[in-house]
């Protein structure tokens, strides 16, 4: 059995994953955590020593005050000392990481992008995870006499945000999805969902797919409304 990589994928301005885009991390990472807050706070007109119930109980009547966006905070460790690596420099892999912290001018506002975060196919309450980078910090720590470095430690922090074009196309009853079976093609697909083989360009375009002939088994389509 292959071993699931973790994978980060950002988002189109139409909300949908650019899978040409996905990045799997070399290595998998040890742990990673996944924090919230809920905010509570005494009544506004609460006192200390006031008069009333409140000034004989330890403890104040709260307030709910509404709650944060999760975090998720990953360490990713990249090595390329191994020859079968084939990279030179271990930063053509954590650039790939950095750019998504740059403003994208091609979303509406520019920003950099949404992401998704997931590791293996099941679905949890911890993965996918959709957000946004807050934090990167790199540390390089091996490097060859010529400069390039081989080896790298990356602290990522995400907070969690979805999308409005996201939300959209989750909450759109004409939009459904497909996961991909053994002897899937496209123009079955297409047939089965829109009664029409030759509308398979339509879930194509909406995929990014480089080559339609060839479909990963597991992967989740998505299929688009017809008109």
């Amino acid at each position: 059995m292959a071993l699931e990589k973790l994978t980060i994928t950002p988002f189109s301005k139409q909300g949908q994953r650019m899978e040409p885009q996905k990045i799997s991390v070399l290595f998998n990472p040890n742990s990673y955590s996944i924090t919230k807050t809920v905010k509570w706070s005494p009544p506004q007109n609460s006192t200390s020593g006031g008069a009333g119930p409140e000034r004989h109980v330890n403890a104040p009547t709260l307030v709910f005050g509404g709650g944060d966006s999760r975090q998720l905070t990953l360490e990713l460790f990249f090595d390329i000392t191994e020859p079968e690596k084939g990279q030179k420099d271990v930063r053509q892999e954590t650039d790939k990481l950095v750019k998504l912290t740059r403003i994208s001018q091609n979303l509406d506002p520019p920003r950099p992008p949404t992401v998704e975060v997931s590791w293996g196919k099941a679905t949890t309450a911890d993965f996918p995870f959709v957000g946004v980078i807050s934090n990167l910090t790199q540390r390089f720590t091996l490097f060859k006499d010529t400069g390039e470095a081989l080896r790298a430690t990356i602290n990522l922090t995400l907070l969690e945000f979805l999308d409005p074009q996201i939300s959209l196309r989750q909450t759109d009853p004409e939009l459904t999805t497909r996961v991909v079976k053994r002897g899937d093609t496209l123009a079955a697909i297409a047939a089965e969902v829109y009664r029409n083989p030759a509308l398979w360009r339509l879930i194509a375009e909406a995929n990014q797919l480089d080559d339609p002939r060839r479909l990963e088994i597991g992967r989740r389509l998505t299929i688009p409304k017809s008109q």
